[in-house]
This record gives C-alpha cells, sequence and structure tokens, in this order.
C-alpha cells in the first residue's frame, strides 16, 4: 500500500515551523512524526503539503493510496485500523479525519459517500506549537520503547553516574563522559556518534539526536528533545531543537521549540512564567493576534534559520519567525515577524539575498549544499511574510 501524509487543517497553527516543513517532519519525542509512521508502517511515507514546498517534499501517488492526517501520532490500534481500510472507508475521530483510502482514478474525495469508521481510543493530535513540548514528555517514552525493544544498549562508560540504567539507551559510536544521567522519571536516549561531556546533568525522559553533543556542565531537565547535529549548553527544561540547531552556551531554555539552522547566543534566556502566574498567550498566525495556551509555562518558539546574539532576553510567550536576527538589550516584542533584524529598539527588514548569503555559509559549515530548492522555499517565505514586517 502507498501512504501519503498530508498537513490537514492544523498547519496554520504550527507555523512558523511549518513555513519550512510539512507537519509530518516536525519532531516531537525522539522521532519525527514521519519516522514514527514509518516504523509503525513498516513502509516509507510520501507528504501531501503547501505547493511551494512539494519540490523539496514531493508526493508519490498511485493506484491505491492511504491518507493519513500528519497531526496525529500513530499508535498500534491505529495502525491496525488503517491498515483494513478499503476502498471508500475513512477513519475519523470526532469531526476530524485520520486517515482514508483512495485512488487515483477519484476526482474529489466527498465524505458523505464513505463508510465512516470512528476511532475512540485515545490519541495525540499535534494542533499547536506548544503541543509539541506539552506531549514531549510521553512521546519520548513511547519512541524509546519502539526504537529499543529487542535491542541492546552498548554499555554504561565507567565513571558516569546513573540511576536505572536498564532506562538508558547509548547507540553505537556515541560517547558519554564522567556524568550523571537520572533515568528514574524517564528513559535517556543517547544517539549514534553522540557526545555528553564530563559534567552534564540529565534528567529523563531526554533524547539527544545522531551527532548531537551536550557541552561539558549542561543541566538537562526531563521532556527535552535534541535532535540530530545539535550542540547544546546551559539549562534546559522541557523544549525541543528539531535538528541543526545550537545552543551551546550558559542561559536557559525553557518549554520551547526551535526549528533547524537556529543560534542561541551566549547567556541568552527565555523566560517561560509570567511574573503574575497568569495564562500564557501566544502570537497566533491563524487569528492574526495573541491566543490563549491554557499554559502557565510557556517560552519561545522560534523558526528556521532564525538566530539571537549574546545577552538576549525573551519574554514569556514569544514567537520568532522564519530567518529572524536579534540583537540588543532589553526585550525585543512578543511577535518577531521573519525575516526581522534587530531588537527592542527596533526592527528592520532582513533582506532575501543577505539572508541567503548566511544560509549558504551556515549549509557549508554542515559540509551541506544551500541549493535551488531551499533558496526557492526561503524566497517565498519572505513575499508570504511581508504583510507582517510594518516596521
Amino acid at each position: 500500500m502507498n501512504y501519503i501524509l498530508f498537513d490537514g487543517t492544523v498547519r496554520a497553527a504550527l507555523l512558523p515551523l511549518t513555513y519550512t516543513r510539512p507537519v509530518a517532519d516536525l519532531r516531537i519525542g525522539i522521532l519525527t512524526i514521519r519516522e514514527k509512521w514509518e516504523y509503525y508502517l513498516e513502509s516509507t511515507t510520501t507528504t501531501l503539503t503547501e505547493d511551494y514546498l512539494e519540490e523539496k517534499f514531493p508526493m508519490v501517488e498511485m493506484e491505491q493510496n492511504v491518507m493519513i492526517n500528519a497531526s496525529f501520532l500513530p499508535t498500534n490500534s491505529l495502525v491496525e485500523k488503517i491498515a483494513e481500510l478499503s476502498n471508500n472507508q475513512a477513519i475519523f475521530k470526532n469531526d476530524e479525519v485520520i486517515a482514508f483510502f483512495t485512488n487515483d482514478t477519484q476526482d474529489e474525495v466527498n465524505f458523505d459517500t464513505y463508510d465512516i469508521i470512528e476511532f475512540n481510543e485515545d490519541l495525540i493530535q499535534i494542533k499547536n506549537t506548544w503541543d509539541l513540548f506539552s506531549f514531549n514528555d510521553e512521546a519520548i517514552k513511547t519512541d524509546f520503547e519502539l526504537i529499543t525493544k529487542g535491542r541492546t544498549s552498548l554499555p554504561i562508560p565507567e565513571g558516569v553516574n546513573v540511576i536505572n540504567k536498564g532506562n538508558v539507551f547509548i547507540e553505537e559510536g556515541a560517547e558519554v563522559l564522567f556524568s550523571t544521567l537520572n533515568a528514574s522519571s524517564g528513559p535517556i536516549y543517547i544517539g549514534k556518534n553522540a557526545h555528553v561531556m564530563e559534567g552534564s546533568l540529565i534528567r529523563g525522559p531526554f533524547s539527544l539526536g545522531e551527532e548531537s553533543s551536550v557541552k561539558m556542565g549542561a543541566k538537562i531537565y526531563g521532556g527535552t528533545t535534541i535532535g540530530p547535529h545539535c550542540k547544546v549548553g546551559g539549562e534546559i527544561n522541557n523544549s525541543i531543537l528539531i535538528g541543526y540547531s545550537n545552543k551551546g552556551h550558559d542561559g536557559f531554555l525553557g518549554n520551547s521549540v526551535l526549528g533547524e539552522w537556529c543560534n542561541i547566543g551566549a547567556d541568552s534566556n527565555n523566560s517561560n512564567l509570567k511574573n503574575n502566574y497568569d495564562e500564557v498567550r501566544l502570537w497566533s498566525y491563524e487569528s492574526e493576534n495573541f491566543a490563549k495556551t491554557g499554559l502557565q509555562f510557556c517560552g519561545l518558539i522560534m523558526g528556521d534559520h532564525s538566530k539571537c546574539a549574546i545577552n538576549t532576553m525573551f519574554n514569556t510567550g514569544t514567537v520568532v519567525g522564519v530567518s529572524s536576527n536579534i540583537f540588543g538589550s532589553n526585550f525585543p516584542r512578543n511577535f518577531v515577524p521573519s525575516f526581522s533584524w534587530g531588537g527592542a529598539a527596533g526592527f528592520s527588514t532582513y533582506q532575501i539575498n543577505k539572508a541567503q548569503e548566511t544560509a549558504k555559509l551556515v549549509f557549508k559549515r554542515r559540509d551541506l549544499d544551500f541549493d535551488e530548492k531551499e533558496q526557492k522555499i526561503l524566497s517565498h517565505i519572505f513575499e508570504i511574510t511581508a504583510k507582517y514586517r510594518k516596521f
């Protein structure tokens, strides 16, 4: 069967992270949503997403296809139901479609003509950016069980203090030096060729991606995912770095999500709790206003390619778009549009040619090519986000 993951109705609520990727390629837990589905389905997937992302994330359609809503995280029982789908059948949870069968001869999909199968079991659905860190604790535990089942970890090195060592998994090529791993509250996963430097203090649930590093003396609390090719240091709590991003120095990052190709300057901090302990509001691209999150703890959401200078301060519930550069004293505004250059003293537009020059250098540093596909995506985002840059 051919499986296609589609963005669904939640894509706008997941901006700015979904400006540069389909919903399926968001990371929560150890794996991206796509990687989870491919583990469960034992099959590759392709994507139905925004037109400007299709060249990088193409869809492959065959004679028979099953479309899956990528905002839902898979479970064994859900995958069993999906595997049983046949012509003109769809799975719904309440009013939200989870999956449906289609073929290449259909001009359109009309669910009024479908046999609707109601799925009543609990599922995690990612409806908002803050759901990523809110559900990350649970997602790490689920992914850990999925990808370590029946496998043997590398031995825990001598000199590492560990609590509940049966809940620690170290992949081939990884190195952990003279650190403390506390897996009593959840598992700790150390990916291939990852490096935990001496003096690090890590509490689970925690995931460190392939080729990533935890720098000396870092303090990392549970519910934290560091994606592949990242460097982290300082204090981190209940946060996600999707991949290829750095927070390499002292400073606090909490209840936050960073996209790819981000860099947090030394001694930068984000607030994750308001002084009056009130509910945090976060910028919504859907309503183009600040929306209630229902959360008391909510930090920083930062889109791909954005960076901040040393000693940057982010207020509680700050959203930074794609390819912004933030610097200067005092708190910048709670919503920083894509391609912004500046800080509390004011912003100007970070022009697309300059942004692409920097991106090329950043990619080259990782031995990657900032190719024409990437350039087109960034240029399109520059155009569609112009309405927010009212400087």
